[in-house]
């Protein structure tokens, strides 16, 4: 039985009339366009059993409630990813959380159980500019305590690499029966404003036409492909299926800083990364070395995953642990208090 068989119409815990949740096909939907983001309709719907219309018109609902969204991100190897815990006075939380919203290079905000009650993604064009923005400014700001920041030398899972597990075998076979180009990362300039612009309309988004994308970034639609066919060949954008991860059944995020032996962090942070539960698995250099993420169906969860953590790194130290209560950004998309998606807000590194 997949996933998506258990999924359930509401949220678990949602009060009465609050806005339902994904069904069966919903979530198939969204594994379909997790595997293959701008596939035809006519492919996806071959995935799905269904007709192209009827996939079209599922996907425009899920986007129009906030329930679903695809979106696109530069990954330029000359990018660096900070993640930084925020202590701040009880009274500032809630101004601070505006504040860093609004930030382009802060491109996640989650507000915890933790003592540092702020959990952030940032993005910088080095380390200089990643400590300009963090101590410089992020530090500053009225209110914040204490800052505890670290930084992401390897990455082996995010968000775009998790999966709602909803599709059967041979639904996945036909997504998947294309070869996977190998990728080269290839340093490109970054300041090309069509480039930029490309970028910024497929982070609205993901499925936008060639022709729509021609005009919002002033190129041919010609140009356009050739342009997105080398980023994907080359690693330097990746897309992104997401989802309201209350309504899907997923209302706990909890997080987790980890102490792995030295020898040991790139095999326990691939294997974590394998817990089909782990949305984020980061090495990093700053207290401890591996950050990780997980989505789960309730709080007692917790315990359970702790314990496949402990199997998949031996000797790791749980250094913190903690429970999302809201995550008013997630990786540029603005999010309701019940995680609907709303506005997003191109990621524009720190310089």
């Amino acid at each position: 039985m997949t996933r998506s068989q258990c999924a359930m119409p509401v949220s678990p815990g949602a009060p009465e009339g609050a806005r339902p949740g994904l069904s069966a096909p919903d979530l198939a939907l969204v594994e379909a366009l997790q595997r293959d983001p701008r596939a035809p309709w006519t492919r996806l719907a071959a995935a799905l059993g269904t007709d192209a219309t009827t996939a079209a018109r599922r996907w425009e609902r899920l986007q129009a409630a906030g329930l679903a969204w695809l979106t696109a991100y530069s990954t330029p190897p000359t990018t660096t990813v900070g993640y930084v815990d925020l202590a701040c006075r009880p009274d500032s939380l809630s101004a601070l959380t505006r504040e860093l919203c609004g930030w382009p290079p802060v491109f996640s905000v989650e507000r915890t159980t933790s003592r540092f009650a702020l959990f952030l993604g940032l993005a910088a064009r080095d380390l200089d500019a990643l400590d300009a923005l963090v101590t410089g400014r992020i530090g500053a700001l009225p209110g914040v305590r204490e800052v505890r920041f670290a930084v992401a030398t390897r990455v082996y899972r995010e968000g775009s690499g998790w999966l709602v597990d909803a599709l059967a075998p041979e639904q996945r076979a036909v997504l998947d029966d294309t070869a996977v180009q190998a990728r080269l990362v290839v340093p490109q300039q970054w300041n090309d404003r069509g480039l930029r612009a490309l970028v910024e309309s497929l982070g609205e988004d993901g499925r936008r036409s060639y022709a729509v994308l021609a005009r919002d970034c002033g190129m041919s639609e010609s140009a356009v492909r050739r342009t997105l066919a080398r980023m994907l060949r080359n690693h330097e954008l990746d897309f992104r299926c997401d989802l309201a991860h209350v309504p899907a059944g997923w209302p706990v995020i909890a997080g987790y800083r980890l102490d792995v032996r030295a020898t040991e962090l790139d095999r326990a942070g691939a294997a974590i990364a394998q817990l089909p539960e782990t949305r984020l698995s980061a090495a990093v250099v700053g207290e401890g070395n591996l950050v990780v993420s997980a989505w789960l169906r309730e709080p007692a969860d917790c315990t359970a995953y702790e314990t496949r953590l402990a199997a998949a790194a031996p000797g790791a130290r749980v250094l913190d642990r903690a429970i999302t209560l809201r995550m008013p950004k997630r990786m540029g998309r603005l999010l309701s208090p019940h995680g609907l998606g709303g506005t997003h807000q191109a990621i524009i590194p720190a310089r």
